[in-house]
């Protein structure tokens, strides 16, 4: 039996990225799928025979319609998020704004709406990021957002707990994804750059999809159930050592 074999898992942002390579981890460990995202088309690709919702996680009225109907779940995996970049005198309050509606306000909806749909047991994974936990320049209204991500996912621990309901939060980075190739589409070096993050930890590479996804199936699956309240880095080691 495969660690994730009959729960019923909901990714949000499952459209590209993260989510859709968790996504298709879980299904192929047996899981049934709950997918989230802003259209229907990236859902599908992703996996044509999950159930699928269509909504922004950060409009509070959508959430809820959707927890009315939502099955009961045994773990979400929360990856939806967007970066801008800039420094604090430089990012527009707009900007800082949007930043904490997708990145800490969509996520917060969704726990605040779908907790009670939570069995017993669930487990739940937060996706930060490892420049919430180390400040680099350029990345500082995402990164503060990230860094609020992780707080929530200690907070939940400490409050399902008496429901035996884990939280955590993954902290990846630099991980190759369409996240990814869109910051880079916006610098006049892409290639200098991709280089340079390259080299950003340890281990000399970017991370894949799959490397995350997998933590994030651990984190999900009764493997890990001592685990809970942590905030874990997947980054090569940059976290730790650079």
């Amino acid at each position: 039996m495969s660690g994730l074999d009959g729960k019923t898992i909901l990714v949000s942002g499952a459209g590209s990225g993260l989510g859709r390579a968790a996504a298709r981890l879980f299904a192929q460990q047996g899981a049934k799928l709950v997918l989230l995202g802003r259209r229907a088309e990236p859902l599908r690709e992703t996996l044509s025979d999950a159930s699928i919702a269509t909504l922004d996680h950060s409009d509070e009225t959508a959430v809820a319609a959707f927890a009315q109907s939502c099955p009961p779940l045994d773990g979400m995996f929360l990856a939806a998020g967007q970066l801008l970049t800039g420094s604090v005198e430089s990012t527009p309050t707009e900007a800082f704004d949007a930043m904490l509606r997708a990145n800490l306000r969509g996520p917060w909806l969704l726990c605040h709406h779908l907790g009670p749909r939570l069995n017993p047991g669930a487990s739940v994974v937060l996706v930060g990021s490892n420049i919430a936990l180390r400040a680099i320049p350029d990345s500082a209204a995402y990164s503060v957002s990230k860094a609020a991500v992780h707080m929530l996912g200690q907070v939940l621990a400490l409050e399902w707990a008496p429901r035996n309901i884990r939280c955590n939060a993954i902290a990846p980075g630099p991980i190759h994804t369409p996240m990814l190739e869109a910051r880079l589409a916006q610098s006049p070096d892409p290639a200098g750059d991709l280089a340079r993050l390259s080299r950003v930890n340890p281990l000399q590479r970017l991370g894949h999809e799959n490397e995350v996804a997998h933590l994030a199936a651990h984190l999900l699956s009764d493997e890990s159930t001592w685990t809970t309240g942590t905030i874990i880095p997947i980054d090569g080691g940059a976290a730790a050592v650079y």
